[in-house]
């Protein structure tokens, strides 16, 4: 291994320790975000009295923790794939981070607002800006950057670029249900496993 490829490879892993930092204070605070009692409430108070009371809320932020884990979990995933990083990949990865933190604003707003369709639109915009970040960044890794490792075929890395369209689809998908109603919006986005599978296979016949 030369130096510079050393170099390079210590840049990836430096970038991949800073978000995997990031998305994990957000899954925190996330979890902060939770309601709790208060002291001086009512001691009779129930953990499924609280439950219900703020229903509506435990729904927002676990649904919230599942889109961020599942973005986590693909980013996983494609720096896995990765030999190396360059300013550009280094940029879009700053962006995507800086729309991880957008999101976990959108939130808080959401819950502020209460549940009114710019709210969630708000929600689903910042979703969306995440998801073609993460899409951008592996677009220019393979399609760029000759950022991808060696030992992946190029039919992997086109299956996995089409694939990763299912996110901001699925992004995108959900704005319209902001405005038919709250529950609407949220169902909409348990459309995502349909949507990854479906992109899965078309990108699989495309081979």
């Amino acid at each position: 291994m030369t130096n510079t490829t050393s170099i390079k490879n210590l840049k990836l892993i430096r970038l991949e320790r800073v978000m995997d930092v990031v998305y994990a204070l957000v899954i925190w605070r996330l979890f902060m975000i939770l309601p709790r009692p208060e002291k001086g409430e009512n001691d009779e108070l129930t953990v499924l009295d609280l439950l219900i009371n703020d229903w509506d809320i435990f729904v927002i932020v676990l649904l919230a923790l599942v889109i961020v884990i599942v973005f986590w979990l693909q980013n996983n995933s494609l720096f896995g794939y990765l030999k190396a990083t360059d300013r550009i990949h280094t940029a879009i990865a700053i962006f995507q981070l800086f729309f991880l933190l957008f999101f976990l604003y959108s939130i808080g707003t959401g819950l502020r607002l209460g549940a009114a369709a710019d709210s969630r639109m708000l929600e689903s915009f910042a979703a969306l800006l995440l998801a073609v970040s993460a899409y951008l960044g592996w677009y220019y890794a393979y399609r760029k950057g000759d950022l991808v490792s060696d030992d992946m075929p190029v039919e992997k890395s086109e299956e996995v670029l089409k694939r990763n369209l299912a996110e901001p689809f699925t992004a995108l998908l959900t704005m319209p249900f902001a405005f038919v109603g709250p529950i609407a919006w949220e169902l909409s986005w348990f459309l995502y496993p349909f949507i990854r599978w479906a992109f899965s296979r078309i990108a699989k016949k495309q081979q």
